[in-house]
């Protein structure tokens, strides 16, 4: 549980609070307050099984300090004993409700480790939406992800994952907790809805994403068919039919995804992914003007879009636009900086302007980002996975 990295932060929390005294005689004032500095002491050697009998003392004394549990039970869960830490973590946020979010957090994981999962969840969720700490969040996270998956609780699983993607968005452990959840959640609707309307629609645009991830391709195309024989206007279906289209080396498989990318258009004509595919159709036919427009439009309705700021900056480049060029390039790299064509195309503009430097900082960052693209593609290979970028079969800048 990494405990050697987190413990001290939350001991040493703890240890500045102010002391509370339920007795008033002074001796026990003296010995109590001797306890926690000797524990404080060892604490500062880094040996909490030492501070431990110190704190057992002090407790012993109060019951009532809130610090002195806490910390009892912090080091004796960090010493392996979550079945002796918990009466003193249970007393450390009973005695201050809301105020003690990672012990409460602790809590939680102790009595997991003790097999109570119903009062363990409880605490996790208690606790979890108030921890701060990157590192401890993810580990209640992830722990409550566990919890919610062998519970089959695959909703709330997945509102965590979101949370924890955000709190730790590199994070190898919480991007795994990710696929397994999601997955885990895909399965659950697929069994739902083939259960709920097997002849569906619906139905047999799951089945195509998924003869799409086997590598079918023949068998995705048969079950996109099916789907639009049964409801045209099913959301999505063309759209994500002409992707599948497009990837095709037949030419008659390409005419058909301008269609269906065309269709899609008329079910919505704010479609800003079919507009900008479109565009991109219109380009490799050398309609410049149509593509021009198309682009134009791809980028007001959705600004954040790098692959509709790239194409309309390439095609202000063949139009002998220059600067509209540069600034809408500027922006992509901005929105997307490993987009090795982004800085391609940016070193090879910054070129022609006589901006040497500049170019020569883009072209490494496009063969940076090229070289990773490359090492990534070898890895997706295995999963029959490509990743896919706007104008990637360009040559490298000479």
């Amino acid at each position: 549980m990494g405990a050697t990295l987190r413990f001290p932060k939350v001991v040493l929390l703890l240890l500045t609070g102010t002391l509370c005294f339920s007795q008033s005689a002074e001796d026990k004032k003296a010995s109590f307050a001797a306890h926690i500095q000797k524990a404080q002491g060892y604490l500062n050697e880094r040996r909490p099984d030492l501070a431990i009998p110190e704190l057992k003392a002090a407790t012993e004394i109060d019951p009532e300090n809130v610090e002195a549990q806490g910390n009892l039970g912090v080091l004796l869960y960090f010493q392996g004993k979550a079945a002796d830490a918990i009466p003193h973590l249970r007393a450390a946020v009973e005695r201050r409700p809301g105020g003690m979010v990672k012990i409460q957090g602790l809590l939680g994981l102790a009595e997991l480790h003790k097999a109570d999962t119903v009062q363990g969840r409880k605490d996790l969720e208690a606790a979890f939406p108030l921890i701060t700490d990157p590192n401890f969040k993810v580990e209640v996270g992830l722990e409550l992800v566990s919890v919610y998956t062998q519970s089959g609780d695959l909703e709330e699983a997945s509102m965590v994952v979101s949370q924890l993607r955000k709190a730790a968005p590199d994070n190898p452990e919480v991007l795994y907790a990710a696929y397994r959840t999601y997955s885990d959640l895909w399965g659950e609707s697929m069994l739902a809805l083939s259960l709920a309307a097997p002849g569906s629609a619906q139905m047999h645009q799951l089945l195509a994403h998924e003869e799409t991830r086997q590598g079918n391709t023949n068998g995705a195309v048969a079950q996109f068919r099916k789907a639009i024989a049964i409801d045209p206007r099913l959301p999505g279906v063309h759209f994500e039919f002409a992707e599948l289209l497009r990837t095709s080396h037949d030419a008659g498989a390409k005419k058909e995804a301008e269609q269906e990318y065309r269709a899609a258009l008329q079910q919505n004509p704010q479609d800003e992914k079919s507009i900008l595919r479109l565009a991109e159709i219109d380009a490799q036919n050398g309609n410049i003007q149509q593509s021009y427009e198309e682009y134009t439009k791809a980028v007001a309705l959705q600004p954040s879009d790098a692959d509709a700021k790239l194409g309309l900056a390439k095609t202000l480049v063949e139009m002998n636009q220059p600067d509209r060029a540069e600034k809408l390039l500027e922006e992509t790299v901005q929105l997307e900086p490993t987009n090795a064509i982004a800085h391609y195309r940016l070193g090879a503009l910054y070129r022609k302007l006589g901006r040497v430097e500049d170019a020569k900082r883009e072209t490494e960052l496009y063969k940076k980002y090229k070289d990773m693209k490359e090492k990534l593609r070898a890895l997706y290979k295995e999963l029959q996975i490509q990743p896919t970028e706007s104008g990637a079969d360009e040559p490298e800048p000479k």
